[in-house]
């Protein structure tokens, strides 16, 4: 099973452009076999942000779980990715 990265965010959000390229490639260091990214547009879908407690885009949630409400560095997103993939069995 793969780890999923969901990123909430709005449309021509500034603060949500700027850190995606560097949390992307944290993401995508880890490679798709354990980790994938998913782009969310909270706008497109409003029912599953609040779901799962997002209250202000730009967020990241991790298995369906809100993780981070505002982003992290990209430092702080691999520790916890790490961390996660560790538990799971799949260092």
């Amino acid at each position: 099973m793969c780890m999923k990265v969901e990123v909430f965010a709005t449309p021509g959000c500034s603060t949500c452009a700027q850190s995606r390229d560097a949390l992307k490639a944290v993401v995508e260091a880890f490679g798709q076999d354990k980790v994938t990214w998913r782009e969310v547009n909270v706008v497109d879908a409003i029912d599953y942000a609040v779901e799962l407690g997002i209250v202000v885009p730009p967020s990241i949630a991790i298995d369906g779980e809100l993780v981070f409400p505002t982003l992290p560095t990209a430092t702080t997103l691999k520790n916890a990715l790490r961390r996660r993939l560790e538990q799971l069995g799949k260092p």
